[in-house]
């Protein structure tokens, strides 16, 4: 028989023995408050993963003595429900700990809600994902809702020691002697994910001959080789990954150049190209614009390169354009502009537009008054002539509010500041 993870086997049996999530399970706090009142309520528990969601909602059912069913919404179909249901007819009330309940369909959906309002089912859905983007609104308005944080490296070395201590669930068996600097790397490496740091240790020891006095020592080396690399803490289709493209967007905005290569890496770790580039590109003219116009071309070619290249060495042509992105001055003017005229059509500003700039090329034109009065601007000085251009109804309109953010723009407030005080009409 094959023996379950040990992530699996240390997960807790009571509240007491959830290691983080103080502010959920401490005397006082909400979850610890259910318990000691012996009503348990529906909720969604959601975080990062390896935050122990799914641990936490059993060791919730487990101080009660509350039966409790695991299930997961992808995977098991609504018979698999049904018999849950069937079952606390039965017993008077089962605890269903329900993994990834944002992919809840709503056949099972629509059959879980009745009993949950019933209280025959209590409900502990477990999801990565935002609850109030993912989740249906039928089922969050019957949940409480409660956020779990990343654990802390105190954390994960609690859980680690506990793990390797215990003789019945945990690996203590193999007599396990774990080194401080291997501790600390187990802790770090896994990024706030319990189960990436315990199943780290597993390989370890299982990977590991005893010593000479019957020991299981695992060293820095082990720890190193077994955990490979940092844990990453977020995946291109999770809550967290938006996020990260959120602030590496507002870090260039701010023009914060470390916290942009920060993000722009974490981003590369996920392998999400084609966001960095899309949120490169939109940075470029959105948030830099006219201060500096050749940013948003470079930060395409920058683009193209990294897309010819692909990683590791895509990570190049992207932290020149970062840097630079990050560092130009910034306008938003061009595009605010646009948005002022677009609220005025979307309002009804708009009018007719004048006689002299109606299309000409075609018969009867001249006869209907098209065109007639138009002002060619290039038979002018500087190629410019006196000559309304807006409809009447908003003829006096200045929707461009250059700023002083670079010598491009500079030049450009001149010219058109010179033109409208030029203007009269």
């Amino acid at each position: 028989m094959t023996q379950q993870p040990l992530a699996y086997r240390m997960r807790p049996q009571h509240i007491n023995d959830i290691i983080g999530q103080e502010h959920l399970v401490n005397e006082g706090k909400i979850l610890n408050r259910m318990i000691q009142a012996e009503r348990l309520s529906s909720m969604i528990l959601f975080g990062p993963p390896g935050t122990g969601k799914t641990s936490l909602a059993y060791a919730l059912a487990k101080s009660l003595a509350i039966p409790v069913k695991m299930l997961n919404a992808v995977v098991n179909k609504k018979r698999d429900m049904e018999i849950v249901v069937e079952e606390a007819k039965m017993t008077g009330q089962v605890v269903l700990v329900l993994d990834e309940v944002h992919r809840l369909d709503k056949a099972k959906q629509d059959f879980l809600l009745p009993h949950i309002e019933s209280n025959l089912l209590t409900l502990i859905g477990c999801t990565t994902s935002n609850p109030y983007h993912s989740i249906n609104p039928a089922i969050r308005s019957r949940c409480h809702l409660f956020e779990l944080h990343s654990l802390n490296i105190d954390h994960i070395k609690k859980a680690v020691k506990r793990a390797a201590n215990d003789e019945v669930n945990g690996v203590g068996s193999r007599n396990v002697d774990i080194t401080d600097e291997a501790l600390e790397h187990l802790a770090f490496a896994a990024n706030g994910d319990m189960r990436a740091a315990l199943n780290g240790l597993e390989l370890a020891v299982s990977s590991t001959p005893k010593d000479d006095h019957g020991k299981t020592v695992i060293t820095l080396q082990a720890a190193e080789e077994c955990m490979q690399k940092k844990s990453f803490s977020h995946d291109k289709d999770g809550d967290a990954h938006y996020d990260v493209l959120s602030a590496f967007q507002k870090s260039i905005r701010g023009s914060d150049v470390n916290a942009a290569l920060h993000y722009l890496g974490r981003l590369i770790e996920a392998g999400d190209l084609d966001s960095i580039a899309r949120r490169m590109i939109v940075c470029a003219y959105e948030d830099i614009g006219l201060a500096n116009p050749q940013a948003g071309p470079r930060a395409v070619s920058a683009v193209q390169a990294a897309e010819r290249l692909g990683f590791p060495e895509a990570r190049i042509p992207l932290a020149n354009a970062i840097v630079e992105l990050a560092l130009s001055p910034k306008s938003n003017t061009a595009y605010k502009a646009l948005d002022e005229a677009l609220a005025d059509i979307r309002t009804g500003m708009s009018g007719d537009v004048p006689a002299h700039l109606k299309d000409t090329h075609y018969q009867g034109a001249q006869q209907m008054g098209r065109g007639i009065e138009y002002k060619y601007p290039h038979n002018y000085e500087n190629s410019w002539v006196n000559q309304q251009y807006l409809p009447d109804k908003i003829k006096n309109k200045d929707y461009y509010k250059p700023k002083d953010s670079g010598k491009f723009e500079k030049q450009l407030k001149n010219v058109h500041e010179n033109i409208q005080s030029k203007k009269q009409y």
